[in-house]
């Protein structure tokens, strides 16, 4: 499971062979959460409110990156780093 990012104790990361929809997860401690790629929801999982607005603003900035990552990930090979939150 590549980390592609990390920023105020979360951790951004895709999973090799992942299932559709396209979509990211966030890890924030105990709590995960599945992110789609686009419109940004939650797909499956919790985050903290505030948490999840910070991974919401982040994946807007980066959405083409995102979905680069997602394309790459697919294909069995390790996306590239994206900028964190700052």
């Amino acid at each position: 499971m590549p980390e592609v990012s990390r920023f105020l104790g979360i951790s951004i990361r895709f999973y090799y062979r992942e299932h559709a929809p396209p979509h990211f997860h966030a890890v924030y401690g105990e709590h995960e959460a599945q992110i789609a790629l686009g419109s940004h929801a939650v797909l499956m999982g919790k985050l903290p409110g505030r948490v999840l607005g910070l991974v919401q603003e982040w994946a807007e900035l980066h959405s083409e990156e995102l979905e680069s990552c997602w394309a790459t990930a697919r294909k069995g090979f390790p996306p590239k780093k994206i900028e964190p939150l700052v």
